[in-house]
């Protein structure tokens, strides 16, 4: 019989959901409280004193920024017991070469019908300039404007790869494939020097294809300076993008206007608003789903009661029955929760609430409820549409804002690549027909350089 599973369940005709919100945002939000006590005494042995993770990472960050590729290179053999040298950090092209050569054919077939998937997508959505052109004839002669909005690709980007408790190369085409759309030429890759980081053959195969030439055997806070600062053989970049642990996220935060960055992402979360059409074992799934990032949260919805003790059943059935069940019940434990809203309304304004990174609509009309939420940041709609087909293979990126950020964040997607520019050109004759408006303006702002800047131009000296 499996063991009972200890979630928090929240009946709204007499509970408040409030209290829980609250303590899921807090718990989930990158701001450096999920660390575990091993992390803890680990931070303790390395620095001599109880750093908080913010801490960690702007004494990384800085050291990396001071001395470059040797604190690079100490970091990592201090946090990821891996000595490397300014030769054999970067891994040959050879060696990647080697993995995809021999990796299987359908997994090579697999990766290449989800970069056509990703392509086709990622060309439809991705914007192209735009040209707004005015004439007319005025005292002056032909007034003439020329308004365009001007879009170029970055020169180059750096990915993060996670690389801890699992190999990633779904991570890899979910950031790499959109970039590649929007024109970027040199694409940087940094994985952890991990069996399932950048000694993964299933990952190193999955860059050969894609055609990346420069991955990085770096993780963590290190990584994400090395990229920011740029350190011996290790260029700088303008954007990085990609998952990774808290350290991850706080040396985006922390690197962020030295670059541009994608999001500073919190741990993997799902809200599934189901009605009695919903089958207990697929919610199930889709909770465990995400949970088993560990941590990760899994939060159900529903306005129908006997919902929720079949979905209790059909996660402990299942939970027994995984690799990665453990895992699984102690993020649904800490992270997840049971909600029995009064009615579909309440329901789906507590789902809008939490703006969750993904949200399922397991529900008879999906589209009825699909028509009441505004925030998440990728959304599934219906019984046979788990939220696995977005993070493997559908076309939109699996980059999400996470932790409430979807209220005003967006998913990754190619034209996060672009530069946006405003190119506007004038003649003489529409500079004269619009002087009166922009002295009027300068005017009232005090700025009477600006006014003299159009003057002398029209003054015929």
């Amino acid at each position: 019989m499996p063991a009972p599973l200890s979630i928090p369940t929240i009946d709204c005709s007499r509970d408040s959901a409030e209290g829980l919100f609250t303590a899921l945002r807090e718990k989930l939000s990158p701001q450096g409280d999920v660390v575990s006590a091993a992390g803890r005494a680990r931070t303790l042995e390395l620095f001599g004193e109880p750093l908080t993770p913010r801490q960690v990472v702007e004494r990384i960050c800085g050291d990396v920024a001071r001395h470059g590729l040797p604190a690079v290179l100490d970091y990592t053999k201090k946090l990821d017991r891996k000595e490397l040298s300014r030769e054999t950090f970067r891994v040959p092209l050879e060696e990647m070469a080697a993995a995809h050569a021999a990796a299987d054919p359908a997994y090579l077939a697999t990766l290449r019908r989800v970069i056509a998937n990703i392509t086709r997508f990622q060309q439809a959505i991705l914007l192209s300039d735009v040209h707004v052109t005015q004439s007319e004839a005025t005292p002056e002669g032909e007034a003439r404007v020329g308004l365009r909005q001007r879009y170029l690709p970055l020169r180059r980007i750096g990915i993060c790869v996670p690389g801890g408790a699992a190999a990633y190369p779904s991570t890899l085409l979910m950031t790499a494939i959109p970039a590649r759309v929007a024109g970027v030429k040199e694409i940087v890759v940094v994985a952890p020097p991990t069996a399932f980081g950048s000694y993964n053959q299933d990952l190193l195969a999955a860059c050969y294809e894609v055609g990346i030439t420069e991955v990085y055997r770096l993780g963590g806070a290190q990584a994400v300076a090395a990229m920011a600062y740029g350190v011996d053989g290790l260029p700088r970049v303008d954007k990085i993008v990609g998952p990774g642990n808290l350290f991850v996220a706080l040396a985006k935060r922390h690197v962020y206007g030295q670059v541009d960055i994608d999001s500073i992402a919190g741990p993997s979360e799902v809200v599934l608003l189901a009605d009695e059409t919903a089958r207990p074992e697929y919610v199930a799934s889709d909770l465990i789903s995400q949970a088993e990032h560990s941590p990760g949260s899994g939060v159900l919805i529903t306005w129908h009661a006997p919902l929720i003790p079949a979905v209790q059943q059909a996660l402990a059935d299942q939970l027994a029955k995984l690799d990665r069940g453990d895992l699984a019940r102690d993020s649904l434990e800490q992270y997840g929760a049971l909600i029995l809203a009064r009615n579909e309304q309440e329901a789906t304004e507590m789902a809008d609430r939490l703006a969750p990174e993904h949200l399922h609509i397991s529900t008879k009309n999906p589209d009825q409820q699909l028509a009441q939420v505004q925030n998440a940041g990728a959304i599934f709609m219906g019984h046979f549409t788990p939220v696995a087909i977005g993070d493997y293979l559908a076309g939109p990126s699996h980059v999400l804002p996470t932790g409430g950020t979807a209220r005003f964040a967006n998913g990754l997607c190619a034209n996060d690549f672009l530069k946006r520019s405003s190119v506007i050109e004038y003649n003489a004759a529409a500079l004269a027909e619009a002087a009166a408006d922009l002295r009027l303006l300068a005017g009232v702002e005090g700025l009477t350089a600006h006014s003299a800047s159009v003057d002398v131009r029209l003054s015929g000296k």
